[in-house]
């Protein structure tokens, strides 16, 4: 038989960092899932990720307290600011895109990083392929001020 939805939840959480301490805790807690089951499941999935890459969740949870998860891929920004090397500024000390994209450039990134970028995402971009991905990326990077050089 079936399992009965109860319902489904969004986080982004560090790769191999789930704790349970706030936010994870207290946002699985609220919901009757196992906290301490869930962060050593999520760490097992993403121990082969780059530590501290964040990763969106999306968590299906059952009425007798199971729950499943899918994990995405990091966001395009994420894999854009590190690979034109944007380093960490700002009060959570990440890096950061321009003040005014379009009419400022912070940085740029070269066609063959796009190409690895959406290798990267392809699983999680509605693209039927990489050059339609690259696509996606190149206006992820413009709406971030970072310039795509040929």
């Amino acid at each position: 038989m079936a399992k009965k939805l109860a319902g489904k939840m969004k986080l982004q959480i560090a790769a191999g960092k789930a704790n349970p301490s706030p936010p994870v805790g207290p946002a699985l807690g609220q919901r009757g899932i196992n906290i301490m089951e869930f962060c050593k499941a999520f760490n097992a999935k993403t121990q082969e990720m780059e530590p501290g890459a964040p990763c969106p969740t999306v968590i299906t949870y059952y009425q007798d307290k199971s729950f499943t998860m899918d994990i995405k891929t990091p966001p395009a920004s994420y894999y854009l600011k590190k690979a034109a090397g944007l380093k960490p500024v700002g009060k959570r000390n990440r890096p950061r895109g321009a003040e005014a994209p379009g009419r400022e450039t912070i940085a740029s990134v070269t066609v063959k990083q796009v190409r690895e970028i959406a290798e990267a995402k392809m699983k999680d971009l509605s693209a039927n392929d990489v050059e339609a991905a690259m696509k996606i990326i190149v206006g992820s990077a413009n709406s971030m001020g970072i310039e795509v050089k040929g």
